[in-house]
């Protein structure tokens, strides 16, 4: 019989999972205790038991199958008997798309036992960085500036495309750098972005409006004036979803110009555990960020990682930097901008063209943003168009799915996406993210390449 008097049980017995909106805790990586390494040992430990009693993370990324097979595998069948060597074949198979904490973890804060899988397994990257340093492939794989600068010099771009296009050149790569010789790689494009768009002034020098123009119109949210970050992706390897962006965005009274100056966002850094080069990047890129918005323009980035990158990494690593915190509040997702306009009144639906049935992914990093899919919305606003949207990792994820070593699990990641869009029957393949849109294109030889929504909107507009 129970007793009545009996102590009450504690909040984590008494519910399984927490049906309260997940809060995310500051990342206090500039602690030594963030760095201490038999306090890490203990929390992976905790963490990884409790994800072996719940697994309901199993599909999402390679980490969970990795932890669970390897538990399984033991006499024991629990977390302890599992050599420490694979702790860090989980944390190496994390590249931080945050779906298991947005979507799946039902004990996420404020549940007590406070888990997100993601920041540890960044707090373990970055101790292992700090304390082993970062390999030279990972090095160069992330410094894409450096990278991106040299490989935008004339001779230089048309030597590392035609590397990239060729059987031996890609041999090369795989064994110098690790890079999958199956891999999609993205071309170097000249002229890049920045100078392709350079009649449109920056946020010093801005580009003299047109005569009979009229200024830009101002919303509760927006205010009509958008500073761009082209991002290193977007300048260097598609300078063309740049213009894309500029155009819709003049066809729609929003006037655009150039930030004076940008660098990576630090993403990929951030991916590798560097939080030291993120602070670095964050140095140089928060001030003409800032001075964009004291000109009255709001903050657009085409890629999605490195709008999430502002809105919520740098927010987490710097919870107390005022600079920081603004930028976040007024940095967009191009079709969350658009969405936003359109609430106002103000977004132009004088469509010219269908564009039929768009098989249309939705990236882990805009996903985790939680806009609600705005692209979706928007494109729907088409006349004769439908979508088929899927909401599901597509594999590339950052520098993972290059890598020889993970090449296997990417593919395997994202081939749901892949047979969902081969049986589509579509008219556009579509991404936000144009990094998943080629990796989903790679498993589809033959078909035609895929689109940016950008790209689409713009063909609607007929502009």
């Amino acid at each position: 019989m129970n007793d009545p008097h009996a102590a009450a049980p504690p909040p984590a017995a008494r519910r399984e999972g927490s049906l309260e909106a997940p809060t995310r805790h500051a990342l206090e990586w500039q602690s030594e205790a963030f760095y201490d390494r038999h306090a890490l040992d203990k929390e992976l430990e905790r963490v990884f038991d409790i994800c072996h009693g719940c697994r309901r993370c199993f599909s999402l990324c390679n980490a969970f199958p990795t932890l669970f097979d390897a538990v399984d595998a033991t006499t024991e069948g629990e977390v302890t008997a599992v050599e420490r060597k694979v702790f860090w074949e989980v944390v190496d198979h994390c590249y931080l798309c945050d779906m298991c904490f947005m979507t799946k973890c039902p004990y996420v804060p404020p549940h007590p036992w406070n888990v997100d899988f993601p920041h540890l397994m960044l707090r373990a990257k970055a101790l292992r960085a700090r304390s082993d340093g970062i390999g030279w492939r990972d090095r160069l794989l992330a410094a894409t500036d450096v990278v991106g600068r040299i490989a935008g010099i004339p001779v230089v771009s048309e030597a590392v495309n035609a590397l990239n296009h060729s059987g031996a050149g890609r041999m090369l790569l795989e064994k110098t750098l690790g890079i999958d010789r199956t891999a999609p790689l993205p071309d170097y494009q000249r002229p890049p972005a920045r100078r392709r768009l350079a009649s449109l002034g920056t946020t010093l020098v801005p580009a003299q409006r047109a005569a009979g123009r009229p200024a830009p119109q101002s919303t509760a949210d927006t205010t009509g004036r958008v500073a761009l970050f082209t991002t290193c992706y977007g300048n260097r390897n598609a300078p063309e979803l740049d213009a894309d962006l500029a155009a819709v965005f003049a066809h729609n009274g929003i006037e655009v110009v150039l930030l004076p100056q940008e660098r990576c966002c630090g993403m990929p850094r951030l991916e590798l555990g560097d939080l030291e080069g993120v602070a670095r990047l964050k140095e140089y890129n928060i001030p003409p960020l800032i001075q964009a918005l004291d000109a009255g323009c709001d903050i657009v980035a085409p890629i999605p990682s490195c709008v999430l990158m502002f809105k919520q990494e740098l927010p987490l690593m710097y919870p107390a930097d005022a600079q920081v915190s603004r930028v976040a509040s007024r940095m967009f997702d191009p079709f969350e901008y658009l969405m936003l306009r359109h609430a106002a009144g103000l977004l132009r639906t004088d469509f010219k063209t269908a564009l039929g049935k768009v098989s249309y992914h939705v990236p882990c990093h805009l996903r985790v943003q939680n806009l609600g899919l705005k692209t979706r919305d928007l494109l729907k606003l088409v006349p004769g168009t439908t979508l088929d949207t899927i909401e599901r990792c597509s594999g590339h994820n950052g520098t993972y799915g290059v890598k020889r070593r993970f090449r296997a699990a990417s593919v395997r990641i994202g081939r749901a996406v892949v047979q969902r869009v081969q049986a589509a029957q579509y008219d556009h393949c579509s991404s936000d993210c144009p990094m998943a849109g080629e990796q989903i294109a790679s498993g589809l030889p033959g078909a035609p390449p895929p689109e940016h929504p950008l790209r689409l909107l713009r063909l609607a507009y007929g502009i």
